[in-house]
């Protein structure tokens, strides 16, 4: 029988210490990797339960896409069961794109809240705040809640900080068409990004500031919201997708 060296020993001593601990705890989830990097991971949640925007799909392709791009993994759903406190931890951001009205149950939202106070990132899309009227809470998350709105059109916007990443790409001034929301319950607190010039486009009920687009770090979290998004064009603009995944990247916590 041959003996086997010191040296080799010591190796394979190594490698059966690495097989056992990594097998150790088989239910755990386990992350892949991006350039040796623990993989940034989001989940795009899209439910709806009032109007349903017919560029949610689209939207949902582009931001897939983008993420496989900017190596993120992305999952996308529509079923709120899926907001658990397990299943949230994985995630860097939720993507709200397009919900509408009454998405989840009180334990659901019970495991969001959660998600968020433990330093989770929030990036809504249009009519994210069209979604969960009758929890304070969420309207303090999302900075507002949906108001009404005019047809769609073109209007003048206004970046009044082209120091976040959601904005750092676009001009000052520019002008875009889509469905300009108006808005209530507003919270004060949020750090405006973007403004509407309310000369610019017929049905602003918000003659002297119209925001479209803010973040705010809010309850232990991170939270961006922007107003854009209701057309299918959005989301081959590529000036909307970078403000967008942006946006997206504060959330995660990897670009401030």
């Amino acid at each position: 029988m041959k003996y086997i060296s010191g040296v080799a020993a010591f190796i394979l001593l190594l490698a059966l210490a690495f097989s056992v601990s990594a097998s150790s705890n088989p239910g755990e989830y386990e992350t892949t990797t991006v350039n040796n990097q623990t993989e940034h991971r989001i989940l795009i949640f899209s439910k709806t339960d009032g109007w349903r925007h017919d560029s949610i799909e689209k939207g949902r392709d582009a931001l897939i896409s983008w993420a496989e791009e900017h190596g993120v993994h992305a999952d996308a759903t529509e079923d709120a069961s899926e907001f658990t406190t397990a299943n949230l931890s994985r995630y860097q951001a939720i993507v709200f794109l397009n919900t509408t009205e009454n998405v989840f149950n009180d334990i659901q939202r019970d495991a969001f809240r959660t998600y968020i106070q433990n330093g989770g990132g929030f990036a809504g899309v249009h009519s994210a705040t069209d979604t969960e009227y009758e929890w304070p809470w969420y309207n303090q998350l999302v900075g507002a809640y949906f108001n009404g709105h005019p047809r769609v059109q073109t209007a003048t916007l206004h970046v009044l900080d082209q120091n976040h990443p959601s904005t750092d790409m676009l001009p000052e001034e520019f002008e875009k068409r889509d469905e300009w929301y108006n808005f209530r319950d507003f919270n004060e607190d949020v750090n405006v990004l973007i403004s509407l010039d309310p000369q610019s486009f017929e049905g602003s009920d918000h003659p002297d500031f119209h925001p479209i687009a803010w973040y705010h770090n809010f309850d232990g979290g991170r939270a961006f919201y922007t107003g854009m998004g209701h057309t299918e064009e959005s989301y081959s603009e590529e000036y909307f997708m970078n403000h967008l995944w942006g946006g997206i990247e504060y959330a995660m916590g990897i670009a401030e």
